[in-house]
């Protein structure tokens, strides 16, 4: 039998926004009434959406990119004329409305075609960073018939090392040295205009190199990107709030091991105060899986990587790639009729006890389970996984309940998305035995 112990008596620091995800399901026919948004975002209470790859292929021509909105790179960055925030403004603005706050990147969409129509590098590096000034200030000063939202994260770019395919680059077509200037620029430039925001980059591809052997030289290549970056930084003493990196996977450890290594290696080159984002993150491997990310091998496997960034001290922030409509990497929802799979409801979850805000100790003893918990002042909350471990019984220990209250029971599993099945009162402490079958989750509340 399994064993997991909850003391919700010794608390561990606050829930960490782990549970935000990459775009949102926006559908062009609703117009500012954004249901599919302000729904879904309030069940689970996301705390960030990462605005890349928005609304598929070329930002529609017309969502969140730098070209998208300010299309005529030669006309006159100072005049809210040469802006198109239209579309921009009705996606942003449901995500706000929903208690969201929107991360924005600051670049271009993936470009796998044999012909590059945004991913070169601007031929005026400080006037696209003065560009990028006046979408800060539409969004968060109100320029241009804008708004006050106070987005706090920009990201500049979003994988300039991804080499592509035989067309070549898809994010970013210029050399290293190119993006690194283009970085510099623009973070300081940044800096200097706004005290409020916090600027960060550069989405990396993520460091396969680090546990798999045999990786293709490109590959390799990402580490040492990462390392010149810090280097780069560090000498020109530009702004790195945050650093922003991806992995696909199915392995669970192999999320936590390239976290470990971004957090030491950002401590070993002195950033000890930048934060660490894993704003990319999915089942499989890129471009593989789809069919698990929406059925319990995904939903445990998200509930795992939930459980694991949560109770340990490498990431602060993660988000989910991708929540878009029609999107082949959304888990989230069957992609004819909009119905939500089961991967979702691990994060429905997670948003419970991310609304309780303070984690509590948690101890697994079998490889392969997990869990994770959090309480406010008369609430607890336990989210559990058997991800893979053959044991299908589990003994929960829980300590620090105060006072009578009553246990429900949740699981997630196959054909049951979040439903009861069974709830009992308790005093102070309990302990459980329950059937935890190898990809299943359970999540407990006490009240």
């Amino acid at each position: 039998m399994n064993e997991m112990y909850v003391n919700f008596q010794k608390e561990t620091g606050l829930v960490k926004p782990v549970h935000g995800v990459c775009c949102a399901p926006y559908g062009v026919n609703m117009g500012d009434n954004q249901s599919h948004i302000k729904n879904r975002f309030k069940e689970a209470n996301i705390p960030y959406c990462r605005l890349h790859d928005c609304c598929g292929g070329w930002g529609k021509a017309h969502f969140v990119d730098v070209p998208n909105i300010f299309p005529d790179f030669d006309a006159d960055e100072n005049d809210p004329e040469s802006y198109d925030f239209h579309y921009t403004d009705e996606y942003i603005g449901a995500i706000q409305d929903a208690g969201a706050e929107a991360y924005y990147r600051l670049g271009v969409t993936i470009e796998w075609g044999s012909k590059k129509y945004a991913a070169n590098p601007p031929k005026d590096f400080g006037k696209w960073a003065r560009i990028c000034e006046h979408i800060i200030l539409h969004y968060n000063h109100g320029w241009a018939d804008g708004f006050e939202y106070g987005i706090k994260y920009w990201e500049i770019w979003n994988e300039p090392e991804n080499p592509g395919n035989r067309f070549g680059g898809c994010m970013w077509t210029g050399t290293k040295e190119e993006f690194f200037e283009l970085y510099k620029i623009t973070s300081k430039y940044l800096s200097k205009k706004f005290d409020d925001i916090k600027i960060g980059g550069y989405g990396s591809c993520g460091f396969y190199a680090v546990t798999r052997e045999n990786m293709p030289q490109t590959h390799k290549d990402f580490v040492t990107y990462f390392t010149d970056f810090l280097e780069m930084v560090k000498e020109n003493n530009c702004p790195l709030d945050f650093y922003s990196w991806h992995i696909y996977t199915d392995d669970e450890q192999e999320v936590l091991s390239h976290a470990k290594y971004v957090r030491e290696t950002l401590d070993k080159y002195g950033f000890t105060k930048t934060e660490a984002h894993l704003n990319e993150w999915n089942f499989g491997a890129e471009g593989k899986s789809f069919a698990d990310k929406h059925n319990m091998t995904g939903a445990s496997f998200d509930a795992a990587v939930l459980c694991l960034l949560q109770n340990t001290n490498y990431v602060d922030m993660a988000n989910y790639y991708c929540f878009s409509l029609e999107a082949q990497y959304n888990g989230f929802m069957d992609q004819n009729d909009y119905s939500m799979s089961l991967a979702w409801y691990p994060f429905v979850a997670f948003g419970n006890l991310y609304t309780l805000g303070n984690a509590v100790e948690v101890k697994c003893e079998a490889d392969g389970v997990y869990a994770t918990a959090a309480k406010n002042e008369d609430k607890y909350d336990i989210l559990a996984v058997n991800y893979k471990n053959s044991e299908s019984r589990t003994a929960i220990h829980i300590d620090g309940c105060e006072g009578s209250k009553t246990v429900w029971v949740f699981y997630i599993k196959d054909d049951c998305p979040m439903q009861e099945a069974f709830s009992f009162s308790c005093f102070n402490k309990t302990d459980l035995t329950i059937s935890l079958p190898e990809k299943t989750v359970v999540f407990i509340k006490i009240r």
